[in-house]
């Protein structure tokens, strides 16, 4: 079966209120351009929200720190864990980065935040 790449909307955390509930209740693992926050609860199990701060500058900035962000996840969708809640938080010197450089960080922060799928997680510690 062949996998789709796409990042459907109904797949997205959209409410502020959930955006929030993530954020206080949510486990963060921190790297040097994007935070990762990880909720384990069935409100948000298997969404994902993508946030860039005012303070990294201006639209075209955090435009391109949250198209970085959704790139980065959208192919490792597949291989991360359903039951969770994801958010993605840009931070400064991500837009001036490669999106390579954003997909390799993301990856980084999830083998921490250990929400690779089991079979997946396999594969990742071969690499």
């Amino acid at each position: 079966m062949e996998k789709k790449y796409t990042l459907p909307r109904a797949k997205m955390i959209k409410r502020r209120s959930d955006f929030q509930h993530v954020y206080q209740k949510g486990t963060a693992v921190a790297g040097r351009g994007m935070v990762l926050y990880v909720l384990r609860e069935q409100r948000v199990a298997g969404k994902v929200g993508f946030a860039a701060g005012k303070k990294l500058g201006c639209a075209a900035v955090r435009s391109r720190t949250k198209r970085l962000l959704r790139e980065a996840y959208r192919h490792m969708q597949h291989e991360l864990r359903t039951d969770v809640g994801i958010l993605l938080i840009g931070r400064a010197g991500l837009a001036a980065g490669k999106m390579q450089d954003a997909a390799t960080e993301l990856r980084r922060l999830a083998r921490r935040a250990n929400i690779f799928a089991s079979g997946a997680a396999r594969a990742e510690e071969r690499r």
